[in-house]
């Protein structure tokens, strides 16, 4: 015997044990694998044992008379022959041909061929898994999901990849990995032509044209367009994160994320831009610096059209046509929209200077900031104006020496009109209507308003005369 459910609980039994249930414990095993029966039958799968269909059949019809004694099997598939025992298993099996989805999902209105398919699916609504590892605990939708953990315990990976050898615990997943060594992507998406390895994937990535978001989280709402994307989320609210990194000892709350973390002791970057033989540690980074090359902008601001490379680029944008600030200081009281803004400037409060020049050891706040500073040693001025040849080591440096030649005077004082070129050029001109002096001589207590003032006035008190 297989297994039989109590209590939601999956156990195996012996003959023995079997013999010693009630009828109605053996009548709720039956039921379980009557489903997996139709299960296999549905998809096609043919049982070399007769029998098991026979005993299946009979199940449902509740003692009828049997044609097992017969072999007589009087109902055929036209188009390819195929024989069944009863008419109703001859119905099931056209759906097969015909495409035909009987059963729809009300919450989602995903549509199934076979009611036992409908009814796994609507697990993943109510969240409910019946079927438990007797070893670790852990609880499963489906049985054949079961099966496929138990062997993470038993360590069987009974199928290896000829080409490099490594092994896997499933027939589908060495397929899949196959498809890496040859670089096949057999499953188009018919809206923008991209190509997957797997049929799911493509499936997975329409939700991105459809916004289709099936997986809701049950303690906040958020809705996700991949089941895996909410199972990692909702650790979120339990704190859970099961992967540790061997290395470092650091927790994670997904495998991806562990693999991805494992790269910075190792250094290997396996994703190699195909435009610049530039290197990433994982996809995602990869695929979002290639659109950097193909300027491609995927998701759009459905209220003004302003398009962005990146979702997150998208809903923090939308937050300036809701004016929502989510993210609170509880310091200072400040709101933020954009979470790394948040997270920045709490360094304010906290001193925290995690990034580090390797040749100096001067720490700094922000990583822009450091990469800005280790051009000081290295010499870089990557930044060229493309009108006078003049070359900068910033960014901003640059857009800003850029107003010499456009006479661009964005910053205006709204005391008196004056414009200026530079931001800091208006902050020191607005201290002529305040009065403000915050430059103090530290010999005799004298206060300027200009940092210059203060340094011409330092040379009346040692005499110096540089001109």
């Amino acid at each position: 015997m297989d297994a039989v459910t109590f209590d939601d609980v999956h156990v195996s039994f012996t003959s023995e044990e079997w013999a010693l249930l009630d009828p109605s414990q053996k009548n709720l095993y039956k039921d379980v694998m009557l489903e997996t029966y139709w299960n296999l039958t549905a998809i096609g799968y043919i049982l070399e044992d007769h029998n098991i269909e026979e005993h299946f059949q009979s199940s449902r019809r509740h003692g009828r008379p049997e044609r097992s004694h017969t072999g007589e099997k009087p109902y055929e598939d036209i188009k390819n022959g195929e024989t069944f025992i009863h008419h109703s298993s001859l119905q099931i099996h056209k759906r097969i041909h015909t495409g035909e989805k009987l059963y729809e999902c009300k919450p989602c209105s995903k549509a199934f061929a076979y009611h036992c398919h409908l009814r796994i699916h609507k697990r993943i609504h109510t969240a409910e898994k019946l079927y438990k590892c007797i070893q670790c605990g852990k609880a499963f939708s489906e049985h054949n999901t079961l099966q496929r953990h138990r062997r993470t315990h038993a360590e069987e990976k009974p199928y290896e990849c000829n080409q490099c050898g490594k092994a896997f615990a499933h027939h589908n997943i060495l397929q899949n990995h196959e498809r890496t060594h040859i670089g096949e992507k057999t499953y188009k998406c018919n809206e923008c032509d991209k190509a997957f390895s797997q049929r799911c994937y493509v499936q997975i990535h329409k939700r991105i044209h459809t916004g289709e978001k099936p997986y809701e989280c049950n303690q906040c709402g958020k809705a996700f367009a991949c089941l895996s994307s909410l199972r990692v989320h909702e650790r979120t609210h339990t704190g859970e994160k099961p992967y540790k990194c061997n290395q470092c000892g650091k927790d994670f709350a997904s495998q991806s994320y562990l693999k991805r973390h494992k790269r910075t002791h190792t250094g290997e970057k396996p994703y190699e831009c195909n435009h610049c033989d530039k290197a990433f540690s994982d996809h995602h980074t990869r695929r979002i610096h290639e659109r950097t090359h193909t300027g491609e902008k995927p998701f759009e601001c459905n209220q003004c059209g302003k398009t962005f490379k990146l979702h997150s680029q998208l809903r923090i944008h939308k937050r300036t046509h809701t004016g929502e600030k989510p993210h609170e200081c509880n310091q200072c009281g400040k709101t933020f929209a954009c979470p790394s803004s948040f997270q920045k400037h709490k360094r304010i409060h906290t001193g925290e200077k995690p990034y580090e020049c390797n040749q100096c050891l001067k720490a700094f706040a922000y990583h822009s900031s450091l990469r800005i500073h280790e051009r000081t040693h290295t010499g870089e001025k990557p930044f060229r104006c493309n009108q006078c040849g003049k070359i900068f080591s910033q960014p901003n440096s640059l857009r800003m020496h850029k107003r010499t030649h456009t006479g661009e005077k964005p910053y205006e004082c709204d005391k008196c009109g004056k414009a200026f070129p530079y931001d800091s050029s208006l902050r020191v001109h607005k201290r002529i209507h305040t009065g403000v002096k915050p430059y103090e001589c530290n010999q005799c207590g004298k206060a300027f308003g200009y940092y210059s003032h203060l340094q011409r006035h330092e040379r009346t008190h040692i005499g110096e005369k540089p001109y």
